[in-house]
């Protein structure tokens, strides 16, 4: 038997982690809603319009975080983490703090402040390996993974938490023991505060399951241009058993210091399995020699572009990627295309002219280490 990997940990601020349900990685716009300190008496404020002469990994950022997450107190050095079973009671600790405004009678209507109260959780969060109580939580960050395409996406959802010796679900450490504690409640916990998940699926060797064929359909429906068509069916059938499906699926503003550790946590998990597993054919199942990904972006082809090359101009950015990794992965890509999605969205004035592509594309395994040291220096710099 393999060993069963050691649970990590990490403290976030949970108004850092916190997203609305349904608000996966792959929903860019759900990124614009304000996600601010909560008041007792003020609404929160709006964010202000973003500075457009951002670098797309910038902009992506600025979306994809709240303010409180570029501050010192969430910085990767101030990051709790640990590699050990976490066996200590987890800790959930508020502070608040109050203002006062003063007296009406020393101030001006205009001048006046309300009594405000801010309140900041400190949160442990913890990777745990899959299981089947993460079923609800699992599907629903999937749900669009495969656009509006109908398929077996709960066969798709027990393959990923059958596979426990290679994937990570995130949750917080106290959803996790009120889970415990409650048996009537467990799986709506569990769907309620899943915040990511992380899986590489062999394609051969889950080869005869029918969501595998029909992701496999699905794939090659979409792809239109012939010699791309070729080389997608050739991972798809002939060197299906070498390919892995990278799968890493997430609320959209789930700090980029926890994104990291999902990534090396997962490719550690990849090598223990070539040497722990229990059959040669499952350890020889975890040699990747590549990965696909399914993933989408923002493009933009409109005369606002077009404006923007004839001038020179560097504020409006052809390609906006939803998760900052997928720039990293899409520019060490051995091969990639774009295609078409049936569900409309309708784009914030912010990005008029932008629309919403799928993305796939296929990575070398042996570019990994160099991703990994990409995406390092990436968050380092956020």
């Amino acid at each position: 038997m393999a060993p069963k990997k050691p649970r990590r940990k990490i403290e976030q601020n949970e108004d850092s982690m916190k997203s609305k349900k349904g608000d996966t990685s792959v929903d860019m716009y759900d990124r614009l809603r304000v996600m601010g300190t909560q008041s007792n008496k003020r609404p929160m404020k709006k964010r202000p319009k973003p500075m457009l002469t951002f670098s797309s990994f910038a902009r992506c950022n600025l979306f994809s975080l709240p303010k409180s997450c570029n501050s010192s107190s969430s910085s990767p050095s101030t990051n709790s983490f640990s590699e050990k079973n976490v066996n200590s009671q987890k800790k959930n600790s508020k502070k608040v703090e109050e203002t006062e405004s003063s007296s009406d009678d020393d101030y001006d209507d205009d001048d006046e402040e309300d009594e405000v109260e801010e309140e900041t959780v400190q949160v442990d969060f913890e990777f745990f390996d899959p299981k089947p109580g993460d079923f609800h939580g699992v599907k629903l960050l999937l749900q669009r993974y495969l656009d509006n395409y109908q398929w077996n996406l709960s066969g798709f959802v027990d393959l990923i938490l059958a596979q426990t010796t290679v994937g990570t679900v995130v949750k917080s450490a106290d959803s996790e023991e009120d889970a415990d504690d409650s048996d009537g409640d467990k799986e709506e916990a569990d769907e309620e505060e899943l915040f990511a998940v992380i899986t590489a699926l062999n394609l051969g060797r889950y080869q005869d399951n029918q969501c595998i064929k029909e992701l496999k359909q699905y794939l090659l429906g979409v792809c239109k241009e012939e010699s791309t068509k070729v080389k997608l069916r050739q991972v798809l059938e002939k060197d299906a058993r070498d390919a892995g499906l990278l799968v890493c699926q997430r609320f959209a503003n789930c700090p980029y210091q926890v994104v990291l550790k999902l990534y090396e946590a997962l490719f550690d998990e990849i090598s223990w399995a070539t040497e722990d597993e229990p059959t040669q054919v499952l350890r020889d199942s975890f040699r990747f020699k590549h990965y696909l990904v399914i993933t989408k972006i923002l493009e933009n082809k409109g005369p606002l572009l077009q404006k923007a090359v004839k001038r020179k101009a560097d504020w409006v950015e052809p390609v906006i990627y939803m998760k900052q990794e997928d720039e990293i992965l899409h520019e060490m890509s051995s091969w990639s295309f774009t295609f078409e999605l049936s569900a409309e969205e309708l784009a914030p004035p912010e990005f008029k002219g932008y629309k919403k592509l799928g993305l796939v594309l296929l990575i070398k395994a042996e570019a990994i280490a160099k991703f990994l040291k990409k995406l390092k220096s990436l968050v380092e710099t956020l």
